[in-house]
């Protein structure tokens, strides 16, 4: 199979996997009891979700300051590469790769050098999968110690070995290098447009390795990042307690970091499926049940963080788009 052939087989998977999600999503809405759906998003009002949004660009910032620690651009930079990698992300359902592009081009024209921006956008990724694996140990931890009993244990904990297996593994070949490794993370360069397509594949191989080795050499600026992103979880899950409390359904800060340290995990699992579409209400379903959160909350609580990243990726999107006519533009 060509390279055209497997991308448009993928982009095939993933758009029929949309729509099953999408699906999913209007069978569990249309199951809810929607008085008690809409209860609560009138509990929540213009002036709760208002309080949500501005928290949720705290925690971009937070997230920007973490990827800020590896160097080679501003804090100010980091922070709008974060704030169009996760627009992209969350608005661009069929790209999955579309952040972290998006995210790494932001970051070359803010003055990092290609290489950089590509070995620091992998490496900042990595690093906050580390933190989430640890944000969902903390949730299992607190799961087993709130809920012996729950069944939910043994396969949470199973996916997280897994899941730890598979980033540790992933952050050594960065560090060590490894041919099949190196020329992944070069096809992700070259598709974010940080690397010139025209020089040899053993030279560019060999200097995004050499920046990605650098990066993997600074102890201290990886702690820095790590501890941040971890920071950075652990307020999500804050961000979670406060939403549930806002649409009439308060719930101990314990149970909320189990709710959503569990669910990222879930999400994680599930990133074949764009968005984790049906997925994440699903899961916030199954969840909020183990600690008394009805249907209908758990549904809500699902779709306030859908229209919470909407609303602040779509316009961001909107001024990216605008600002890269105007270059189009005035290199025509």
């Amino acid at each position: 199979m060509t390279v055209p052939d497997r991308k448009r087989t993928a982009r095939r998977l993933a758009l029929g996997l949309l729509l099953l999600g999408v699906l999913a999503v209007v069978v569990l809405v249309a199951g809810t009891e929607w008085g008690g759906l809409l209860a609560a998003f009138t509990r929540l009002g213009l002036g709760g979700f208002a309080l949500i949004l501005a928290l949720h660009c705290l925690l971009i910032a937070l997230m920007g300051w973490a990827w800020a620690q590896l160097g080679g651009a501003s804090a100010l930079a980091f922070l709008r590469a974060r704030l169009l990698r996760d627009g992209a992300a969350e608005v661009l359902p069929l790209s999955q790769l579309g952040g972290f592009v998006l995210g790494g081009r932001a970051l070359v024209l803010a003055g990092a050098t290609p290489g950089f921006a590509a070995a620091a956008t992998i490496v900042d990724v990595t690093l906050e999968l580390v933190a989430q694996l640890g944000y969902t140990a903390i949730g299992l931890a607190l799961l087993v110690w709130l809920n012996p009993s729950s069944r939910l244990a043994v396969p949470a904990l199973a996916a997280i070995l897994a899941m730890a297996l598979l980033v540790a593994g992933f952050a050594v070949v960065q560090a060590r290098g490894a041919g099949p490794a190196a020329r992944a993370v070069l096809r992700f360069a070259r598709m974010a447009g940080l690397l010139d397509d025209s020089a040899a594949p053993q030279t560019a191989e060999d200097s995004l390795q050499s920046r990605l080795t650098a990066l993997h050499a600074a102890p201290r600026r990886l702690a820095a990042c790590l501890a941040l992103h971890l920071a950075s979880w652990l307020l999500v899950g804050a961000e979670t307690w406060l939403i549930c409390h806002l649409l009439g359904a308060p719930i101990a800060l314990s149970a909320a970091l189990v709710i959503d340290s569990l669910l990222s995990g879930l999400r994680s699992a599930a990133f074949m499926v764009p968005q984790s579409m049906g997925v994440q209400e699903g899961g916030y379903m199954l969840l909020g049940a183990q600690f008394g959160l009805s249907p209908e909350i758990a549904l809500a609580l699902s779709l306030t963080r859908r229209a919470r990243d909407l609303v602040i990726g779509a316009p961001v999107l909107l001024v990216w788009q605008i600002a890269e006519g105007r270059r189009a533009l005035r290199r025509g």
